[in-house]
């Protein structure tokens, strides 16, 4: 992988602010190339992108606020912010948008979620149930349903009007559902969801039972992503490892260590590779060889307190050829596969 020129937003607003170079680099296997940076105001928390607008990602942060980016990977600016997103009063901490490309879910710590109409940015629904932090959400395949998971340990299944259909609470977690997805495999409907009491469950979404309880980590879960054709998952949180589970025979597959907690993983949808984001960079396996293929080890500068920015959010874009990387710095650095 190799990533362009640094840039770095020092002002960010609706209008796209004011851009200026930056000279920050990244040490990456492949040498020392130099990374386009996309400015925030507080931890990304999650990168969502579109095959319907690949020209646009969207972004969460702890700034309480989604940004939806234009893409205009030009040698001056790979991007710029189109518009802000307002309205949660609270950290925003995922957030996923529609197959067709024309809405955005996000949840946050107000307890809520929100259906955003991308053409306007506006709010068209407010999801209200949770009582406590909402950490995660997904859409089915179908953009008919949307399922999250929160704080107070609950799974709720949601339709498009905001109405919930299902509280999942029966063989449930025990701690925080820290992450949930829906399979994006239609002949194998399934929801997938990890939380702090280290396990992954697989749950059938025509009866919100729970089919599969995968155990293996030793400590807590903070994220699970499923492969394009919905044949795998892959979890990882505190302990370091990456562990691969079987989503038709309902099996641990294998384990990849990533030496470091692993905040957030996303399958390539185009390679057999899987990511994750995991202390300041980022770690690529190939699923065929089980190996590191490649380590995206930026050179951060470390904040007042002494510490590195650490990675905690991770995203393709659609055609497999851009990873995106957030950080706790407010950046999100953006790498080129050659």
């Amino acid at each position: 992988m190799r990533a362009r020129s640094a840039i770095r937003c020092e002002k960010l607003d609706s209008s796209g602010g004011n851009c200026g170079t930056s000279n920050t680099h990244s040490d990456l296997s492949s040498g020392s190339p130099e990374v386009d940076d996309l400015y925030r105001r507080g931890d990304v928390t999650a990168i969502a992108t579109s095959a319907e607008n690949p020209d646009m990602i969207l972004t969460a942060s702890r700034d309480k606020t989604l940004i939806m980016w234009s893409l205009t990977r030009d040698e001056s600016s790979f991007g710029y912010p189109k518009r802000i997103l307002h309205g949660h009063n609270g950290f925003v901490s995922d957030v996923v948008i529609s197959s067709d490309g024309q809405f955005a879910l996000s949840s946050s710590w107000d307890k809520t979620l929100r259906l955003w109409d991308l053409n306007t940015g506006l709010t068209t629904r407010r999801f209200v149930g949770h009582t406590s932090d909402v950490l995660s959400v997904s859409f089915s395949a179908d953009n008919r349903q949307i399922v999250s998971g929160s704080r107070d340990r609950t799974i709720k299944l949601w339709n498009t009007l905001g109405e919930c259909k299902f509280n999942i609470t029966e063989d449930g977690h025990s701690e925080w559902v820290s992450c949930v997805r829906f399979s994006p495999n239609p002949m194998n409907p399934v929801i997938v969801s990890a939380g702090w009491d280290k396990i992954v469950k697989v749950w059938e979404l025509s009866k919100c039972k729970l089919r599969t309880n995968h155990f293996g980590h030793t400590g807590y879960i903070s994220t699970v992503t499923v492969s394009p054709d919905g044949s795998l998952c892959a979890s990882g949180g505190k302990d370091g490892i990456t562990m691969l589970w079987d989503l038709n025979e309902g099996k641990h597959l294998y384990s990849l260590e990533a030496g470091d907690e692993i905040k957030a993983l996303v399958f390539s949808p185009n390679r057999y590779w899987l990511c994750a984001a995991t202390g300041s960079g980022c770690k690529v396996f190939d699923l065929e060889t089980k190996t590191i293929v490649d380590e995206i080890r930026p050179e951060l500068e470390a904040s007042k307190d002494g510490n590195l920015p650490q990675a905690t959010s991770v995203a393709w874009s659609p055609a497999g050829d851009v990873l995106y990387l957030g950080y706790t710095d407010n950046v999100v650095r953006v790498y080129t596969v050659v």
